[in-house]
């Protein structure tokens, strides 16, 4: 309380300049503060300017003063004011021996300068020489600068001394010189690419300070090269493992969250290690499984770990364990009221469609809330994640609403990136030619000229190639479908010009060829738009190519050609126009008309849009013509490759010696330069590569999505340093922590069993037997749905929802008879009930039902796992002891693993079981016991291999059917 006071008065001694500062300088801070306009904060700046050039210019100023001036010029440069008079005088403070006006100095001069200043020359000598102070805050103030003020060609100059600060005692300067690499990188990697050996150490520093700055570089390395840093897996994956068991000092956690900045970036460097890799992600997945356990949901920095954890799972060789957290964590962000969880969620979810598409199927009801949501930002991420998603069942849905969203935004950026999408979509699982039509019509209305061109090409090869196929009549629906489509918006305002020119194309081809509509009303329709859109060169041409087509059709079937007033009038105000393409086309439509029908045939055919045209460029038709014009001396023609010079003159001057004595014109070259290298390329190469060849455009940007797929695991390793961090627990925790290698080898051991059993195969993740997850409308059953939304995510998802639900006990009671009746050797009888569970038709989603009588199953487990052991079976355990029971299924096996890995966190199953596989374990467990003390008793020695043979035993006389051994059963049930 008395410090408070202190403070207080303080303060308010204004006379005395409160902390050191002088009364103008605390007067100076109150006034930009309290400036009530930009012009009264820059007439307050320009009188601190000139004021400030005043007294810097007089002798001998003391050093206090010195300070508070830097100080003050700050203030100047933050506001957006040139200071650059006083930038000297902060490079001198950086010169002196007070450690309080040197790290003033290098603070002034790392806000004042950049790195390719005038100055920064001045100051390589003292950064030198304070990099080597026995003085760690020295030192510390030099590092800052160096990472702001060192440019490529001054890093050798400080480098070596970085370097040797790796080793330095204090554990705040080894981090600034691991942050001072990193920069060095940054701005020139040639320069320290022989020091990527020291980040490999320093990942094994003492303190978890600097472990977490060697991350960052160690990140951009791995960026780069995935394949070189493999071998760190086990070091990133047990340095992740000590801070989620808390074993750093409490100063990381955040918001009680063990160094949550930590976990986030050793989970972006996992993803990128575990890229395909199943080796390396078989690592990973404990520890990931951990941290979606642990991590606390109610803060923000917590859902930002949990979101990155989702972000690994999606980008390493897939877990069922793994995906199945991930599908519940994005269950919560949905649920949620925060906009900004709900993005998460929609965002998460995008990414996890992509390995199950499954997953969105459980979540329609929120993706479709979310769509209908008024934050414009959350309505577009969930169109990003409606288009990774679209199939052929449901673009139709898709694609509307996407342009009814675009028909409401005047964002043009966003509504040419709309646009494209439902084009790309349309193109890529449009149902019907029809369909495909109508909706590039949507999308030119509505987005106008946004769209690209090549869309207006393609739409118009698609209505003249018709379906590809010989169904003709298919063909002219089409045709004219679109015709009729095209009439009705034409008389529509201001449709854009690409559009236009579309149907200016397709009225002039098809406008008449199903004889509905008249030469007359055609050409009316389309003298219309040229009078509508004048200023439009391009509309104007296609308009008159099209009357020129429409009138030589009807010229071509000989039929009587009126053309209208209107029509004539346009001819004629074309002709006089100031564009020769407009003139021309107006020409060429007054000869067309005045030829008769067999020259109007030849030169424009009926629907000859999609004929090859065969190009002769050689012009032998003109053969005749040359040589009479040849035989009246005419004089030859010489190609224009050889006028240039470029090939051999020799041949010219030989062909035409009679030339050289006329007085014409001399078309022989100059010497050709001599090039400074010669080419290598043979002149054939050369001669072949002048050719021309046509190559297509490449169509507008897509993405070109592909099913997921898994790529071959990658043996490739580094040869460079190996780590181990066997010793690291000590240092950070408590001594009893276990070695990370014994719980890598043992949840390798461990995996690689349960992948026997069939548990980890990546073909359960839509079969897995899961628990009920808690779904999206579990969380409002007493809200109706409106019968609008469930139409919309029926649609959108295809139908029916395939959402896993806990088993009826009806259908899944397995009787011993059938089980003996099915049995096949070769086949464990535990994989046997496991498909046969599994093939249940799935419940619908959108059934609004009572939820307990689908989801609580009231199942007797002991009655499915009655029959999984016969009397085959127990002989087959007698008569081969250890090792048959190692060959045949034992119910007791397929659970040890799991209640290992459910006890202890070091070794077993890197992901540990559900609660119903535990407790199904313990009763077995208590089972086993209860036959023991019921039909036999049994000594239990220390000796493991003695236990085994009479726990083998037990089975063989507990496992009897319930006729014989009636109380068995009834103990275990009672």
């Amino acid at each position: 309380m008395e410090q408070l006071k202190t403070i207080g008065r303080e303060l308010a001694m204004g006379s005395q300049g409160g902390f050191g500062q002088s009364k103008e300088f605390l007067d100076l801070v109150k006034s930009i503060g309290e400036a009530r306009s930009k012009a009264e904060e820059e007439r307050i700046v320009l009188l601190e300017i000139e004021t400030l050039k005043r007294r810097l210019s007089e002798p001998e100023i003391p050093k206090r003063k010195m300070k508070e001036y830097i100080i003050r010029l700050v203030y100047v440069e933050m506001l957006g004011h040139d200071g650059s008079f006083a930038y000297i005088h902060a490079v001198k403070m950086t010169h002196d021996d007070n450690l309080l006006l040197k790290r003033t100095g290098y603070l002034a001069v790392s806000l004042f300068l950049s790195d390719d200043h005038d100055l920064i020359i001045l100051i390589v000598n003292t950064i030198q020489k304070d990099l080597k102070s026995d003085n760690y805050l020295v030192v510390c103030a030099a590092l800052n600068a160096v990472c702001k003020l060192i440019n490529d060609e001054t890093v050798p100059a400080v480098l070596p001394q970085v370097v040797d600060l790796l080793a330095h005692p204090k554990e705040a300067v080894r981090k600034k010189a691991i942050m001072a690499l990193h920069r060095f990188y940054q701005k020139s990697p040639s320069s320290v690419s022989h020091l990527v050996s020291n980040f490999r150490k320093r990942l094994c520093d003492n303190d978890p300070g600097v472990m977490g700055a060697t991350l960052c570089p160690l990140f951009d390395l791995i960026t780069i090269d995935v394949n070189s840093y493999k071998d760190l897996v086990v070091s990133f994956v047990s340095i992740l493992k000590q801070v989620a068991e808390r074993r750093l000092p409490k100063t990381y956690d955040y918001h009680q969250l063990p160094a949550p900045f930590i976990q986030i970036r050793l989970l972006k460097i996992l993803a990128l290690l575990g890229s395909g890799d199943k080796q390396s992600s078989e690592k990973m997945y404990m520890v990931v499984g951990d941290i979606f356990r642990k991590c606390d949901s109610t803060s923000n920095i917590g859902n930002a770990v949990l979101y990155e954890c989702i972000c690994c799972v999606s980008a390493i060789y897939p877990n069922p364990k793994l995906l199945e957290q991930a599908a519940q964590v994005i269950s919560r962000f949905l649920k949620s009221d925060s906009h900004n969880l709900k993005y998460m969620g929609i965002d998460a979810l995008g990414r996890l469609i992509k390995i199950s598409p499954e997953i969105a199927e459980q979540h329609q009801l929120a993706v479709i809330d979310c769509l209908e949501d008024p934050d414009d930002t959350l309505k577009r991420k969930t169109f990003e994640l409606l288009y990774k998603m679209t199939k052929s069942s449901n673009v139709e849905v898709i694609v509307d609403r996407m342009i009814d969203y675009m028909i409401s935004i005047n964002d043009n950026h966003y509504k040419t990136y709309i646009a494209s999408r439902c084009v790309e979509l349309a193109e890529q699982f449009a149902p019907s030619n029809q369909w495909f039509i109508q909706t590039m019509n949507k999308v030119f209305e509505h987005a106008g000229d946004l769209v690209n061109v090549k869309v207006a090409h393609n739409l118009m090869k698609l209505i003249a190639e018709g379906f590809g196929e010989d169904d003709d009549s298919a063909d002219s629906q089409l045709r004219s479908s679109a015709v009729e489509s095209y009439l009705r918006i034409i008389g529509e305002p201001k449709l854009p010009s690409v559009f236009l020119q579309v149907i200016c194309w397709v009225l002039g081809e098809y406008g008449t060829a199903d004889g509905k509509y008249s030469a007359s009303y055609i050409t009316g329709k389309l003298c219309d738009v040229a009078e509508a859109y004048s200023n439009d060169e391009s509309v104007k041409a296609y308009a008159v190519t099209a009357i020129m087509k429409i009138y030589a059709f009807e010229i071509s079937a000989q039929r009587k050609v009126d053309i209208l007033p209107e029509c004539q009038s346009l001819v004629e105000e074309l002709s006089a126009s100031h564009s020769t393409d407009l003139q021309q086309r107006a020409y060429e439509l007054q000869a067309v008309i005045s030829l008769d029908a067999p020259a109007v045939e030849s030169i424009m055919p009926s629907d000859a849009s999609c004929e090859d045209i065969e190009i002769d460029k050689s012009l032998s038709f003109l053969n005749d013509y040359v040589q009479q014009a040849l035989e009246k001396g005419a004089q030859p023609y010489i190609p224009e490759n050889e006028r240039s010079g470029m090939l051999n003159i020799s041949n010219f001057s030989n062909q035409d010696q009679h030339e050289a004595l006329t007085h014409g014109l001399r078309f022989e070259a100059y010497e050709l330069p001599k090039p400074a290298v010669p080419s290598r390329i043979p002149p054939a190469a050369v001669a072949s590569s002048t050719e021309l060849v046509p190559v297509p455009e490449p169509s507008y940007a897509r993405e070109i999505r592909q099913p997921a797929s898994l790529p071959p695991v990658s043996d490739a390793g580094s040869s460079e340093l190996k780590l181990r961090l066997d010793g690291v627990q000590r240092k950070w925790g408590r001594p009893t922590y276990s070695s990370p290698a014994l719980s890598i080898s043992n949840s390798s051991s461990s995996s690689s069993q349960k992948s026997a059993n069939g548990v980890t195969q990546i073909d359960s993740v839509s079969t897995s037997n899961s628990k009920a997850r808690d779904t999206y409308e579990s969380r409002r059953p007493q809200v109706e749905i409106s019968p609008e939304k469930q139409k919309l995510a029926s649609s959108l998802f295809g139908g029916s929802s395939k959402t896993e639900r806990r088993p009826s006990s009806a259908n899944h009671k397995v009787s011993k008879a059938n089980i003996h009746a099915s049995e096949k050797p070769q086949v464990p009888k535990a994989a046997a009930v496991h498909t046969e569970v599994n093939h249940e038709p799935a419940p619908d989603l959108l059934d609004l039902g009572d939820s307990t009588s689908s989801t609580a199953s009231t199942v007797d487990p002991f009655k499915q796992l009655e029959g999984l052991l016969d009397q085959t079976e127990v002989a087959l355990t007698a008569n081969h002891g250890a090792a048959g029971a190692a060959k045949t299924p034992d119910i007791m096996g397929l659970y040890a693993d799991t209640s290992l890995s459910g006890l202890s966190s070091s070794v077993g199953d890197p992901l540990p079981t559900n609660r119903d596989e535990l407790n199904l374990a313990s009763e077995l467990s208590n089972a086993t016991r209860n036959a023991q003390s019921g039909v036999t008793q049994l000594n239990k020695g220390p000796n493991p291999k003695d236990s085994l043979e009479k726990d083998a035993r037990v089975r063989q006389m507990g496992v009897t059917p319930t006729s014989q051994n009636p109380n068995l059963f009834k103990d275990l049930l009672g």
